[in-house]
């Protein structure tokens, strides 16, 4: 879909096609089905590509926070998008969890309402990366200590920049010309 992908796409393409990224997209859909079927709404779902790797205007922090929590007039149209990134070396476990993700995300919010604090942003994510088995990311105890550290006094923040440093790290808000807040 996109006439400016580099090769590094098509080759993306062409893995996802040979585990059959679809199929499994489909087998978590049963997976979660039984999960949220007592929960309002209905949705499609489907599999897309961003390109944080060498796409020109693609800011993976910004379009993650969006997919996120900026995701009213996606559920209002029914449409859930599960994102995997060219950054992320594909894989079944990928591509699984992101699906599984996508859904009780959007569970999350049909019950919880969108989230707008960090807190409620932490909260939100916490369910749906449990829900969804993940793993990953995952910090040492030491980090975790100092991560809350410095997120513990902005879980009430709701100003994008704060939000999206707490969220994402100081990396991501050099990226988007926000303060750093040390980690």
């Amino acid at each position: 879909m996109n006439p400016m992908g580099k090769d590094h796409v098509p080759a993306l393409l062409d893995t996802l096609i040979a585990f059959d990224a679809e199929g499994v997209a489909a087998r978590a859909v049963g997976e979660a089905t039984a999960y949220v079927a007592n929960i309002p709404g209905e949705f499609k779902i489907g599999l897309a590509v961003s390109d944080d790797l060498k796409g020109g205007w693609t800011n993976r922090y910004a379009s993650e926070f969006s997919l996120c929590f900026e995701m009213k007039p996606i559920l209002k149209r029914g449409w859930l998008s599960a994102v995997l990134w060219t950054s992320e070396t594909p894989s079944i476990q990928t591509t699984r969890e992101t699906v599984l993700t996508t859904i009780y995300r959007a569970a999350y919010i049909q019950q919880h309402g969108l989230a707008r604090s960090l807190r409620e942003m932490l909260a939100q994510e916490s369910y749906a990366l449990a829900l969804a088995g993940c793993t990953q990311p995952a910090l040492d105890d030491d980090d975790l200590a100092y991560t809350r550290e410095i997120i513990t006094p902005h879980l009430d923040a709701k100003d994008r920049p704060t939000v999206m440093t707490c969220l994402f790290g100081d990396v991501a808000a050099h990226s988007l010309g926000y303060p750093p807040q040390g980690f």
